[in-house]
């Protein structure tokens, strides 16, 4: 994929997910999108995205859809844990972040956590890590990724709530 292709859906990742454009996209769930993140330094690392562009924090949504995007946050997170628990002997646990410090619409962040981490960053904040962590080659979104991508979406499909 071409860099401008990355730069058109990246400017608008709910807009390119709603239209069918965002490569990241995993699947589509009740109230949001669960995607792969751009990044995988930490393999799994996931972002549920809100589905409506506009949202900015939690409490902009009317309580019935906050329920549905928190239980779309509960099933994603428990899929990215079994499927990088399959992968990875080493695999701790998630951490879940909704920040929005950043990025100006609602997004959570599912951080997959394992002990082959630097001792001195296994116990700390994932934005603790260098910040070539963020964009060196190595650790972009890539084929090598996709192994763990159909994972995770098969542990969504066999996730379907029952309430």
């Amino acid at each position: 994929m071409a860099d401008a292709t990355h730069a058109d859906w990246r400017t608008d990742r709910i807009g390119a997910a709603l239209r069918g454009e965002n490569p990241t996209v995993i699947r589509r769930l009740d109230a949001s999108f669960a995607v792969i993140g751009d990044v995988q330094f930490l393999p799994g690392y996931s972002v549920l995205l809100v589905d409506e562009p506009d949202v900015e924090r939690l409490s902009d949504l009317p309580r019935s859809r906050r329920r549905a995007y928190l239980d779309d946050l509960d099933r994603f997170a428990e899929a990215v844990e079994r499927a990088c628990g399959s992968q990875d002997p080493a695999f701790r646990r998630v951490n879940l972040e909704i920040l929005g410090n950043k990025d100006p619409f609602l997004h959570a962040h599912i951080w997959p956590r394992y002990s082959w981490e630097p001792p001195e960053l296994v116990n700390m904040p994932v934005w603790l890590y260098p910040r070539d962590h963020w964009t060196a080659e190595p650790f972009r979104l890539g084929a090598r990724h996709d192994d763990l991508r159909k994972a995770i979406g098969h542990e969504l499909d066999r996730l379907v709530p029952t309430d």
